[in-house]
């Protein structure tokens, strides 16, 4: 067993004969139907964007999913069965079906709780990991609008926001050589990020219909290094804003 060193948001285990276990993890704060919830939506819309993070970020390098524990720190009721809905919900949109041996679940049974507090973690595994295999010459394409708070739900119902469908329709695209999801640090970070892993360097492209430091919230954009001669074919099969970032060098 060998851990990898990488620069995303993953733990990364070989395994010998087997391939690589990828762990990833994600929480919400504030936001929840409980009375000191900054953002007031229900349990349901939490758990799928809490699912979502993490199912992103393990799938985007060609993992799947095996195994989930969500960590609830909000007392047993209504709002934590609307919550595991939510998850399960978003678990079947990225067509993971997991038994449930492999789901587990902890939340707060000792003290009243005001205000929402969720984490999650997704293992999956790999046979083959996509990641640090952006080529010199890639354009680098931001795929969704950054989102955060209030806005993710309007994103949503306007299609301005990346989900796991278009993860899926850029990992079957051998033209995209690598996806990074983009969260609360902004799609300046993520990219930086994914250059660095590729032992690659980033020219940032004027980017007027998109903030590139504006947090994304739960990974409301996807990030794909790409070979340019397909942009045009990226764009036209995506239903979501699309716009270049920069060139890989």
């Amino acid at each position: 067993m060998r851990y990898l060193k990488t620069l995303r948001d993953l733990v990364i285990i070989e395994l010998p004969s087997i391939g690589y276990m990828v762990v990833s993890c994600d929480s919400i704060g504030s936001v929840g139907p409980n009375p000191l919830d900054e953002v007031k939506v229900n349990g349901r819309i939490v758990g799928k964007f809490l699912a979502r993070v993490a199912l992103m970020e393990v799938m985007s390098v060609n993992a799947q999913p095996i195994a989930c524990a969500v960590t609830l720190s909000i007392n047993q009721g209504s709002q934590v069965a609307e919550i595991l809905d939510g998850v399960r919900e978003e678990l079947s949109e990225a067509g993971v079906n997991l038994p449930e041996e492999a789901f587990i679940m902890s939340t707060e049974k000792n003290f009243k709780v005001s205000q929402t507090g969720v984490g999650i973690t997704i293992m999956g595994l790999a046979r083959d990991l996509k990641t640090g295999k952006a080529l010199r010459g890639d354009l680098l394409v931001a795929i969704g609008k950054p989102c955060v708070g209030i806005e993710v739900l309007d994103g949503e119902e306007r299609d301005q926001i990346a989900d796991l469908k278009d993860l899926a329709k850029l990992m079957r695209k051998d033209y995209v050589h690598e996806v990074i999801p983009v969260g609360s640090k902004g799609i300046i970070h993520e990219a930086l990020t994914l250059a660095r892993n590729s032992s690659l360097t980033l020219k940032l492209f004027d980017s007027p219909h998109i903030n590139l430091y504006k947090s994304a919230g739960p990974a409301t954009v996807l990030l794909a290094a790409i070979d340019e001669l397909w942009f045009t074919e990226l764009r036209e099969n995506l239903n979501k804003p699309v716009n270049i970032v920069g060139k890989l060098l």
